[in-house]
C-alpha cells in the first residue's frame, strides 16, 4: 500500500506493537518516539478524562524532548504527533496495567464469563501549527468462561502485564474466549482507526 501521508509527517508516540500495526495498516508511514511519564501521578475521577489527560501528557513529554521550536516553523510538511492511552473499566473501577502477576490473574478471572469496558483516547498534535485535537471512545468486551490453564499461560508469558487491565483482545490465547465486542476491536487494541483518521484531518 502506498503511503497516504505524502504532505505531512507522523510521529507515533507509543511503544505499543498493536498501535504500530494499526497505524501501519491504515496506510501511514511514521517514525516512533516513546514518552517517559509517570502515569500514576496523573489521576482523574473518570476514565474518559484520565485517558485524554494521559495522552496529552505523553504528547507534552515528547514535545519537550523534540525541543519543538524546530517543528514550529511554517513549512510545507506539517508534523503530526499521535499519542494514545487506554484503560479498562470493570464494575466502575478503572484498571490500568497490572502491577503484578497476582493482580493480572485477578483481572482476567473477573472478566471470565463477564464483561469489561475499554476506554481509549487519541490525541493528535500538529507540531507545525500548534493545533491539538483529542477525543475518546468506548467499547464493551464480553467473555466466555476462561479456563484456569489459559489464564496461567497468559500470566506466565507476561505480555498482558504491559496492557491496560491485562486485557489483550488480539492475543491468540484470549481471542477464542471473546464472546462479542460492542464497538471496534482496534479501539480495544489501543488505537481506534476511525477516530484517529478524523483527528488527523482536524489537526492538519
Amino acid at each position: 500500500m502506498a503511503p497516504k501521508n505524502l504532505s505531512f509527517k507522523i510521529i507515533l508516540g507509543s511503544s505499543s506493537m498493536a498501535r504500530r500495526k494499526i497505524l501501519a495498516d491504515m496506510g501511514y508511514e511514521f517514525t516512533l518516539m516513546t514518552a517517559d511519564i509517570d502515569e500514576k501521578s496523573i489521576r482523574k475521577d473518570n476514565a474518559e478524562e484520565l485517558v485524554v489527560a494521559l495522552a496529552e501528557a505523553k504528547a507534552d513529554a515528547i514535545m519537550s524532548r523534540l525541543k519543538t521550536t524546530d517543528h514550529m516553523e511554517e513549512n510545507t510538511h506539517p508534523t503530526l504527533l499521535i499519542t494514545a492511552d487506554t484503560v479498562a473499566v470493570y464494575q466502575g473501577i478503572i484498571r490500568e496495567k497490572p502491577s503484578s502477576k497476582e493482580e493480572a490473574r485477578h483481572f482476567i478471572k473477573c472478566y471470565s464469563g463477564g464483561q469489561a469496558t475499554v476506554v481509549g483516547s487519541v490525541v493528535v498534535t500538529n507540531l507545525t501549527k500548534g493545533i491539538r485535537k483529542g477525543a475518546w471512545e468506548t467499547s464493551e468486551v464480553y467473555f466466555h468462561e476462561i479456563p484456569d490453564e489459559v489464564i496461567d499461560s497468559l500470566i506466565e508469558e507476561g505480555i498482558i502485564l504491559n496492557v491496560a487491565g491485562g486485557l489483550m483482545l488480539e492475543h491468540p490465547l484470549t481471542l477464542p474466549f471473546v464472546d462479542s465486542v460492542i464497538g471496534t476491536a482496534d479501539s480495544v487494541m489501543g488505537l481506534p482507526r476511525g477516530l484517529t483518521e478524523k483527528l488527523i484531518q482536524e489537526a492538519l
